[in-house]
């Protein structure tokens, strides 16, 4: 009974400080109409339409969470600039801030949204949406560095920036201290609650500091995959003593997860990792164990020697059953993938048990502009006229500057010019401009300021003053002579008075003082009016050279474009590409949209079509070199239907526009009795097909290399897709149409059925064409093609890669399709089985994670929720730096020189503790 009271008693004492906590809420509903209160936590929200000036309120069309803070969003323009909110903070107070996205569907839009978010100048993400219907959030705990700080969305690579709620949320005492937070802020990475009884997380009020749990039941790509067999949910009633440091939530620790079989295995994918991070465990004994039981469990692989023995005894650690224990691990190494394993001891009658984890990666604060700097510009948009809409917000100079300003490169980043000519600003010069000691230009012209110059005696950098047509009066200051820098001061039309300092026109410098009634000169300034006329006549002459040298120069460049073939065997281009003309049958001499080559001239480099070397989709393939000695490939189109000549006419007119290193290129091309061939650049190692497929070549084919042809040939379809108008879908990307040159460096070839993209139209309509296999069948269903179809194609390439098998074959059984086998085998989280046996231990499996991944968001069934090529060359680049991080990750783990493996269990992640970024000290270990 006593128990009771005594926690009865705790309640009552933590009320006032709960309910300050809460009264400190800040949560704002991005888009929404008024405020309210939401039923389902009971805290307050308010709409942004007071605080957000910017953008429009958009409805989420097709919602699944029907919460009220997401029925709307708010949407910014793609655009330079950056849309900033503004929170109230206490400084040095520590805080946790949160961002959420929930876009809904993309009736209204062609693709998803990726832009970034900043707090301050500190990056804290970039926002991707993938899934319409998925809420993505955004946490980062703070030490506030002042009294207020800014959320900044911008630059978006597709789509526009929106957001739906932003929250603060004030924590208590200590919570989350760290030794590094003057220097870092800790991204929130993973915050799991084990043995969750549903999929909703926990939060306010169950957390009074409004923390987000997520459950352990969600399932979404790569998270809590690879479960142990034997693993069993467990949970009870009673209460849990939470009074630790970060006061997990009594209902978290009140579930858990137990392995009846004597370990438990996770595995999860951490968003913007490798990087160092603080990890937390936490664990609470809910089972009444009888004397003679125990549960004792480790690390089941330990990586480092020091810590093989390290324990976990949580009734013992916890000073009881029903404590809290929460080992805290200050600064760990950890990687794209997380695996964690615990395995019980042999002394332990029970298996090891997991309440919860929460990961947060330390993100470097960002360098905000020179404080002083900063101060001044607060006091000039104190004069700018009263119009919210128009106001700048957050840091002056990251990630977007303010319009008018202009900032150094270096950290600090300084002001280096102020650009606010006809302004309407009013008032006097604020004299704080005088400590922007950086400050080389001044445009202050056009507005209406009163008052004297103030000092700007201090700024020695300053080059050019512009104080024109405002309403300044008084004496012109003496010291504005003395400025090293100076270069050009203009203040006509104004009211000074008195007498020109002598030593300013002395100068040599641009001064201009007309329309001052008041002001007289003390001598002639005829030499400066003369300086004035002579720098403009120059400019004058200078610019007329110019002009008649930039004429000259492209007229020679244009002669030397219509020379450049003269003499050789490559006919010249003489009139314009038409590429509508090559589907009308007309003759390629007659648009002359290519270089042509005598059909005699191909005939004595192939020695009459001796050596066949492959077959391509219409013809074969045949070597040959031409008579400077360069190796080429002839491919003789054999169908003598419409359908050969139109892929003929294709290839011409597309390969004579395009040029890219990762494209085959095309050399030229004959139109000659009745033949039609194309000449190509030889690729001295054949086709990726050959060497995937080939029990010799395979040999060639290292993970690395691998990933370095996926790269390529990506690369050379986002230029298809983006970097050419109208767009261009391949429409048969496949194994055997990526070529490898001497230096296994791939190339893209074969566009014998490629269509151009028609710009006012999403897709194409088109009969299926392509190769079994890769087919999309999207396409293959509706005939509408679009780049995504590209996409599934090259995500069948990607799996061929990683598992060396063909698309379709009968060798496997049931396992005949390559996208259904994954797809299997990604759900169960067993990314090794998909491995190519000849790879064997090469592969670090973070590494083949990391594309397996792309690889099945490219065979999505439907196009909307496939990648673009631009995504998926970030991945593999991902996959490559994770196989390279056995010597990268060193520069980020202990400087001591001591090996250590990259793919690393929970437990030994915690224990390791050593970073030359954040700090060179050992921590005993709390594990016992």
């Amino acid at each position: 009974m006593g128990s009771y009271f005594q926690i009865l008693a705790l309640l009552l004492l933590s009320l006032p400080c709960i309910f300050s906590q809460v009264t400190e809420f800040t949560s704002i509903d991005c888009g929404g109409d008024s405020n309210y209160t939401d039923k389902k936590t009971g805290l307050a929200w308010i709409s942004d339409n007071g605080i957000m000036n910017h953008g429009k309120t958009v409805d989420i069309q097709n919602l699944n969470d029907e919460w009220e803070p997401y029925k709307k969003r708010r949407d910014f323009p793609t655009d330079d600039r950056k849309y900033c909110y503004t929170l109230d903070t206490k400084e040095r107070r520590r805080y946790l801030v949160r961002a959420t996205f929930l876009y809904g569907s993309t009736e209204t839009a062609d693709t998803y949204p990726s832009f970034l978010l900043y707090l301050d100048a500190t990056k804290w993400a970039t926002v991707t949406v993938f899934d319409g219907s998925r809420t993505y959030v955004k946490e980062m705990i703070i030490r506030a560095p002042s009294s207020s700080i800014d959320v900044c969305l911008c630059c978006a690579t597709t789509g526009s920036p929106f957001i739906s709620t932003l929250e603060l949320r004030p924590l208590n005492l200590s919570m989350y201290a760290t030794d590094y937070e003057d220097n870092f802020y800790m991204k929130v990475a993973a915050r799991v609650n084990f043995g969750a009884p549903t999929k909703d997380p926990i939060r306010y009020p169950d957390d009074p500091f409004d923390r987000v749990w997520e459950s352990d039941q969600v399932k979404r790509p790569n998270f809590l995959v690879g479960v142990a067999p034997g693993t069993e949910r467990i949970d009870t009633t009673k209460n849990i003593e939470v009074n630790n440091r970060e006061y997990p939530p009594v209902k978290v620790m009140q579930t858990a997860v137990v392995g009846t079989e004597g370990y438990l295995t996770y595995r999860l994918t951490l968003e913007d990792f490798p990087g160092n991070a603080r990890a937390f465990a936490y664990f609470a004994e809910i089972e009444n164990l009888r004397s003679n039981e125990t549960r004792k469990f480790r690390m089941e692989h330990p990586y480092v020697p020091d810590y093989s023995n390290a324990v976990v005894n949580i009734a013992e650690n916890a000073n009881g059953t029903y404590k809290l224990y929460e080992p805290s691990y200050m600064n760990v190494t950890l990687d794209f993938v997380l695996s964690f394993s615990f395995v019980k001891t042999p002394d332990s009658t029970e298996g090891p048990l997991l309440s919860a984890i929460e990961i947060s990666k330390y993100v470097q604060i960002g360098s905000k502009a020179d404080a002083q700097d900063v101060i001044a510009l607060n006091a000039i948009l104190a004069t700018l006229p009263a119009d919210p809409g128009k106001q700048d917000k957050g840091d002056p100079c990251t990630p977007t500057r303010w319009e008018w300003v202009l900032c150094s490169s270096t950290a600090p980043r300084r002001i280096t010019a102020i650009h606010l000519s006809q302004r309407n600003l009013t008032g006097v010069i604020p004299p704080e401009i005088q400590n922007m000691d950086a400050l080389t230009e001044l445009w202050l012209d056009g507005n209406s300021f009163t008052g004297p110059i103030p000092d700007i005696s201090n700024l020695l950098n300053l080059k050019i003053v512009h104080l024109e047509n405002n309403r300044l009066n008084g004496f012109l200051p003496s010291y504005l002579s003395s400025l090293p820098s100076l270069q050009e001061l203009y203040i006509q039309n104004n009211y000074f008075s008195g007498k020109i300092p002598p030593a300013l026109l002395s100068r040599k410098i641009v001064f201009n003082y007309n329309g001052n009634p008041g002001l007289t000169k003390g001598m002639r300034l005829g030499t400066k009016v003369k300086l004035v006329v002579g720098i403009s006549v120059a400019a004058l002459v200078a610019f007329i050279i110019l002009v008649i040298w930039l004429s000259l120069r492209k007229f020679r460049r244009k002669a030397s474009q219509q020379n450049s073939y003269k003499g050789g065997s490559l006919h010249a281009v003489t009139k314009p590409q038409n590429g509508h003309n090559l589907t009308r049958g007309a003759h390629l001499m007659d648009d002359g949209v290519a270089c042509c080559i005598k059909l005699s001239e191909i005939e004595a480099a192939t020695m009459k079509f001796t050596k066949n070397i492959g077959r391509g989709s219409f013809g074969v393939v045949y070597y040959g070199r031409m008579k400077d000695g360069k190796e080429v490939a002839v491919k003789i189109i054999g169908d003598p239907t419409s359908q050969g000549t139109k892929q003929f006419l294709t290839e011409v007119s597309l390969l004579s526009r395009i040029h890219h290193r990762n494209l085959v290129p095309l050399i030229g091309y004959c139109e000659e009795a009745n033949h039609r061939i194309l000449v190509y650049e030889y690729m001295h190692n054949g086709t990726l097909r050959d060497h995937i497929h080939d029990s010799i070549k395979q040999r060639q084919l290292d993970w690395l290399t691998r990933l370095r042809i996926a790269e390529d040939a990506a690369k050379g379809l986002e230029y298809l897709h983006t970097g050419c108008s109208p767009s261009i879908i391949h429409r048969d990307v496949k194994t055997s149409n990526i070529l490898l040159d001497i230096n296994m460096r791939a190339k893209v070839a074969d566009f014998g059925l490629s269509r151009q993209a028609e710009e006012d139209l999403t897709h194409i309509s088109s009969v299926a064409k392509g190769t079994v296999g890769y087919l999309d069948p999207e396409y293959y269903a509706c005939q509408q093609l679009t780049e995504k179809s590209d996409v599934y194609s090259f995500g069948i390439v990607l799996l061929e890669l990683i598992s060396g098998r063909k698309p379709i074959t009968e060798d496997y059984g049931t396992d005949w399709n390559i996208v259904h086998w994954a797809r299997s085998l990604i759900r169960k989280g067993d990314v090794g089985s998909m491995i190519d046996p000849l790879l064997a231990d090469s592969v670090k499996l973070e590494s083949a994670w990391r594309v397996a991944e792309v690889a099945i968001q490219c065979v999505e069934q439907h196009g909307t929720s496939r990648p673009k090529m631009q995504e998926i060359i970030m991945a593999v680049q991902d996959a490559v730096m994770l196989e390279k991080g056995a010597e990268n990750n060193q520069n980020i783990s202990s400087g001591s020189g001591r090996a250590q493996s990259s793919r690393k269990t929970l437990l030994t992640s915690f224990l390791e503790i050593e970073s030359p970024d954040l700090s060179n000290a050992r921590l005993t270990p709390s594990a016992r």
